[in-house]
């Protein structure tokens, strides 16, 4: 038996952050058993763990290559796996696959949140003992829980994340093979090569996206989100909806353009959309040095973690897409609902909380295999880090009291907010009346591009010609000395008479000019 995932890349932690991760130099029933019971009852919601029995472990990082195991009790802790599960309260079975790491036998038990939480294991195996307990995971460790921590758990019974839910009205015809392999192809798991012969009932229940008695089997709502090629059937609104606004708005006019399907691929869908179509680079030369400063109007690193983490976050019981607006002066990404109670604001704008409880920890799972997210709780920093290192300003949080939404805004560049200044004072004429005298008359001699460039104080050469040289072209009133040779290195502008005309209207009409 084979996991949908890629076990090296378990091993070294790229896909399963470490406190998912629980490493055995050898056969130890009863701590196995703890571990099992951290994991099913999945205190933080992130999805449960993996029980990697065969390998040592220092400080939480695995000793490669692994101790293994011998091949011959192979079997036989595959048989005692399942005799201490039905020791659990309620019973409770991981799935178990054997691998060979650098030539070395080694078990893996995958042991996702249970349905049925909150569930307790024997404090011993030895026999004649009648206590049992909660365990939890606390970082890297399995303890304990103790009486607050066990209150809080039971609140837990019966609340199983919604994405983990068995979505009775659909059936397993709903999931579609190609795409359960596309994935599997992606993440590079040994599943693929069983996947074409296997039963597939058998290959959606051993990738834990259907559930139920082998007679009336049915999907979970995450089979649906990413296995299915019209989630919005079953969760309305699953979708991404990108809203160019670039007169602000209030404006007159706005492009829509909306990503529906499943999840993995409207959300790479709409990130290579805006990359491609929103994301724009300013290079800036200096004369007194070599370097040039790069700079976007909003860092893709930054966008991409917005969007990314209001598909993990969103709720998708809400019909409610994810809204990303692109405003003359920033980018918006809002999604449904807000954040956990427990997260303020203020804690946000610092990247500094500690909560780790997620509302959708198979979706969660799903991203983190496809190297979509990291779910560490880095989303937030890494999104800071991005901004300053541009030179833009912060994000800004926004959610209300009863955290119905949740808002992220993400300002442009300086530089590029004043473009969009210079562009709409073009445009509502305020530029004609205030530089194009000043150009005008500088002109009255010819002159370089350049020249008229540092003039106005326009850094960007794009910009400049585009808003203020072609502007007075198009209106005539300036002329260039090589007209069939528009791109001539010899090339220089001089105002036209008409221009001269104008000039002395305007000068007439407002001698202050």
């Amino acid at each position: 038996m084979h996991l949908p995932i890629n076990i090296e890349d378990v091993l070294h932690g790229q896909t399963v952050e470490w406190e998912r991760l629980e490493f055995k130099q050898g056969w130890n029933p009863e701590a196995v058993l703890h571990t099992m019971c951290a994991f099913a009852n999945d205190f933080h919601n992130l999805g449960g763990g993996y029980i990697l029995i065969g390998v040592a472990e220092n400080q939480g990082q695995p000793i490669l290559p692994p101790a293994g195991l011998l091949g011959s009790k192979l079997d036989a802790i595959q048989k005692e796996i399942l005799e201490i599960g039905h020791r659990m309260q309620p019973h409770y079975h991981p799935v178990i696959a054997p691998y060979v790491v650098q030539q070395k036998p080694i078990l893996v038990l995958w042991c996702p949140g249970g349905q049925t939480r909150p569930y307790k294991a024997p404090v011993s195996l030895a026999k004649g003992n009648r206590e049992f307990a909660y365990y939890i995971r606390k970082g890297s460790a399995t303890v304990r829980a103790k009486h607050e921590e066990e209150v809080e758990l039971v609140s837990l019974a019966a609340t199983v994340p919604f994405d983990d839910r068995v979505h009775h009205r659909a059936s397993l015809n709903d999931l579609k093979l190609s795409l359960i392999q596309n994935f599997l192809r992606e993440v590079g798991s040994d599943l693929l090569a069983d996947s074409s012969t296997m039963d597939f009932a058998q290959l959606c229940r051993q990738m834990r996206i259907a559930d139920g008695p082998a007679e009336t089997m049915h999907p979970l709502n995450v089979g649906l989100m990413f296995f299915n090629p019209a989630p919005q059937k079953f969760f309305p609104q699953t979708q991404i909806d990108v809203v160019q606004f670039p007169d602000g708005p209030g404006g007159d006019t706005f492009t829509e353009k909306t990503f529906a399907g499943p999840l993995d691929v409207i959300l790479k869908d709409a990130l290579t959309f805006l990359k491609n179509a929103v994301i724009e680079e300013r290079v800036v030369k200096h004369g007194d040095r070599p370097e040039a400063d790069r700079f976007f109007n909003v860092p893709y690193a930054a966008l991409e973690e917005a969007v990314v983490n209001a598909v993990y976050h969103r709720s998708y019981e809400i019909r409610e897409p994810i809204e990303v607006r692109v405003l003359p002066d920033e980018i918006t990404v809002a999604s449904y609902p807000g954040l956990d109670r427990s997260v303020s604001i203020k804690e946000l704008q610092t990247g500094r909380f500690a909560t780790r409880r997620y509302r959708n920890r198979r979706i969660g799972e799903f991203l983190k295999e496809l190297s979509l997210t990291e779910g560490r709780g880095t989303g937030i920093p890494k999104m800071l880090k991005a901004l300053l290192v541009n030179g833009s300003p912060q994000p800004v949080f926004e959610s209300d009291d009863d955290r119905t939404y949740f808002l992220v805004r993400l300002p442009f560049h300086p530089e590029f907010i004043k473009e969009a200044r210079e562009r709409k004072r073009l445009a509502t004429g305020q530029v004609t009346g205030q530089v194009a005298v000043q150009i005008l008359r500088f002109c009255e001699q010819p002159r370089k591009a350049g020249e008229i460039q540092s003039l106005v104080g326009v850094k960007h050469r794009q910009t400049f010609r585009e808003n203020y040289l072609n502007a007075l072209i198009g209106k005539g009133w300036l002329g260039r000395t090589i007209p069939d040779k528009p791109k001539s290195r010899l090339q220089r502008y001089q105002t036209t008479d008409e221009g001269k005309k104008w000039l002395l209207g305007a000068t007439n009409r407002n001698p202050t000019s």
